[in-house]
């Protein structure tokens, strides 16, 4: 997928130690029962900060 022009897509780790995420994202999936096709994803939206920004081209 790539964005449109005026689009900007920032992806960053969050201050977080690593093992903590991964503790919190391996309890969540096993406590919930969800399986592994949804735990990764939903894993992956906590660790990372993801901000979309659009910007507007002036005439």
């Amino acid at each position: 997928m790539v964005p449109r022009t005026g689009v900007t897509v920032d992806i960053h780790p969050r201050d977080l130690p690593m093992a903590l995420i991964g503790t919190a994202g391996g309890t969540l999936a096993l406590w919930a029962n969800a399986p592994t096709q949804i735990a990764i994803p939903t894993a992956l939206l906590i660790v990372l900060d993801i901000r979309v920004r659009r910007s507007r081209r002036h005439s």
